[in-house]
């Protein structure tokens, strides 16, 4: 089994920073797309960004500019640095891998357990 474990969630004024975690664990035999999505509550569950094995990223419009996604293959871990942090931000952040658990098994969705990101104004 896949196991994402989050860290780095909690409470920052408007304007400031936090740095969210994520390592993959487990069986795996090969990782393709991580990044982190948010839900609001009464909102639906959107992409906050992306990122490839060979480091292409995407992100969503609002957070252009201020988040940061990378990732460490070897480690497995992806991190999003957010910066500049708004009100809106404020959601449950999940952590997404797509993973291939043995050559040739199909590619498989898995999800962290989510992490608190709240911003005061």
């Amino acid at each position: 089994q896949v196991q994402l474990v989050e860290s780095g969630g909690g409470l920052v004024q408007a304007g400031g920073s936090l740095t969210l975690s994520c390592k993959a664990s487990g069986s795996i035999f090969n990782i393709k797309a991580m990044g982190w999505y948010r839900q609001a509550p009464g909102k639906q569950r959107e992409l906050v960004a992306a990122i490839t094995s060979g480091g292409s990223t995407n992100y969503v419009d609002s957070v252009k500019g201020r988040f940061t996604i990378s990732r460490d293959n070897a480690k497995s871990t992806v991190v999003l640095q957010m910066n500049s942090l708004k009100p809106e931000d404020t959601a449950v952040y999940y952590c997404h891998a797509e993973v291939m658990l043995r050559r040739w098994s199909p590619w498989e969705t898995n999800w962290g357990q989510g992490t608190q990101v709240t911003v005061s104004s």
